[in-house]
C-alpha cells in the first residue's frame, strides 16, 4: 500500500531505475545482478569475512534509505541540495540505529520503509511484461535455492547474525529479543521451537514490484487486486511455514500476486495490459 501510494511522488522525482520500463531485457539484467550479488555474499560467508559483509550491507542500506527519502523530501518542497541533505541525515540516523541497537522492531520498521521505497522504484521501472518475467524467474530461482541447493538458508543464517533489515522478524512472544537470536540453522537441526519467524525482504519487494507496476499501468483497483492475490499466496505459504521448515516464499507469493493481477485486470480494466491484450 505504501509503495503504491508513493508512485506519484517517485514518478514525479524521476526515480525510474531503467531507461525503458517496457524492455523485457530489464528482467534478465536484474536477475543476473541478484544472482551475482548472491554469489559474492556466499563467497564472503565462506571466508568468514563478516566485517566486510556488514560494511557492504550497511552501505547499501544507507544508500537505499537516501534514495527512498529524497523523493519524499522533494514532494515536500525540498528539492536539490536541501532535499539531498535531508535524505542523507535521515538515512544516516536510520542506519546508525540499525548499527547501534538492532532490535526486532527497529529492523522491521527499517525493513518496511526499504521495501515500500524499493517496490515503488521497481514498480515504475518495470512495465507489466518485465515485471511478470522478473517474478516468474525469481520464483523459480527461489525454489531451486531453498529446496535443491539449500544455499538460501545458509545465506539467511549468516546474514541474520548481522541484524540488518533484509528480513522481517515476527516474534512469537512478548519478551523476544532479536539481538539475542541464536543461529537459525542450529535451531533447525536441534528441532528446538523457534522464538520468531523470519521473512526475507525480497518476499515483499519482488511481488511488490508487480503490485506497484499494475497500479501504475492500470490503476488502484488492479494494484489492490494484485495485493490481495499476494496475500492469498502468503496465507497458503504460512500453512507450510507453520510446519517448522524453511520454505521458498516467492513461488506462492509471486504466483498469488500474478493471479490476483490477472483477475483484477480483466475485471476492472477489461485487459491485461500486455502484448496488446
Amino acid at each position: 500500500l505504501a509503495g503504491m501510494a508513493l508512485v506519484p511522488t517517485f514518478d514525479g522525482a524521476g526515480m525510474q531505475a531503467t531507461e525503458d520500463p517496457d524492455d523485457p531485457a530489464n528482467s534478465a539484467y536484474y536477475i543476473f545482478l541478484i544472482l551475482a550479488f548472491t554469489g559474492v555474499v556466499l563467497l564472503i560467508v565462506k571466508y568468514k569475512l563478516d566485517w566486510l559483509l556488514h560494511a557492504i550491507f550497511l552501505g547499501a542500506i544507507g544508500m537505499t534509505f537516501a534514495y527512498v527519502v529524497y523523493p519524499v523530501a522533494w514532494w515536500l518542497g525540498l528539492g536539490g541540495v536541501p532535499g539531498g541533505v535531508v535524505a542523507v541525515v535521515v538515512a544516516t540516523a536510520l542506519t546508525a540505529a540499525l548499527r547501534l541497537y538492532p532490535e526486532w522492531y527497529i529492523v522491521d520498521l527499517a525493513g518496511v520503509i526499504l521495501a515500500a521505497g524499493v517496490a515503488a522504484i521497481f514498480g515504475i521501472s518495470f512495465g507489466l511484461v518485465p515485471a511478470l518475467l522478473l517474478l516468474t524467474g525469481l520464483a523459480i530461482y527461489d525454489a531451486w535455492a531453498v529446496y535443491h541447493t539449500g544455499h538460501m538458508v545458509d545465506m539467511a543464517d549468516s546474514v541474520m547474525e548481522l541484524r540488518l533489515p533484509i528480513l522481517l522478524v515476527m516474534p512469537k512472544h512478548r519478551g523476544y529479543s532479536f539481538r539475542r537470536q541464536a543461529r537459525l540453522k542450529e535451531q533447525l537441526e536441534s528441532g528446538e521451537e523457534r522464538e520468531a519467524m523470519f521473512m526475507g525482504l525480497g518476499d515483499l519487494v519482488i511481488p511488490g514490484t508487480l503490485i506497484v507496476s499494475a497500479k501504475y499501468a492500470l490503476g488502484w483497483a488492479v494494484g489492490l487486486g494484485a495485493l490481495l492475490g499476494g496475500l492469498a499466496g502468503f496465507a497458503a505459504l504460512m500453512v507450510f511455514v507453520l510446519r517448522g521448515k524453511p520454505q521458498a516464499g516467492l513461488p506462492l507469493l509471486n504466483g498469488g500476486t500474478i493471479l490476483g493481477y490477472a483477475i483484477a485486470a480483466l475485471l476492472f480494466a477489461g485487459k491485461l495490459g500486455v502484448w496488446g491484450y
